[in-house]
């Protein structure tokens, strides 16, 4: 799933297309190194196949790698990223 997301950097998503299906996360640059995940978006026909977490963490790598802070305005994302810090706190 990793291979086929695309980072699309003038509309600012991170993209798939599944069976004919467009999924994304969308994110503002906010300008200081700081990016506003604020939504993600999967489908219908494609959802429950973990699309939305691959989503995620492409862009929460594409972030890292180039230094940004993310705001997590998307619930999705937020929670997301609460579910990583409990794992790593165990």
């Amino acid at each position: 799933m990793q291979n086929s997301i695309s980072h699309n950097r003038i509309t600012h998503q991170f993209e798939t297309v599944i069976d004919g299906h467009r999924a994304y996360l969308a994110y503002m640059d906010l300008g200081k190194q700081t990016l506003d995940f604020y939504r993600t978006f999967v489908p219908d026909e494609l959802r429950g196949r973990g699309i939305a977490a691959a989503l995620t963490r492409a862009a929460l790598e594409f972030a890292e790698q180039e230094g940004y802070i993310v705001i997590p305005s998307c619930s999705y994302v937020e929670r997301y990223l609460e579910r990583v810090e409990k794992r790593l706190s165990k």
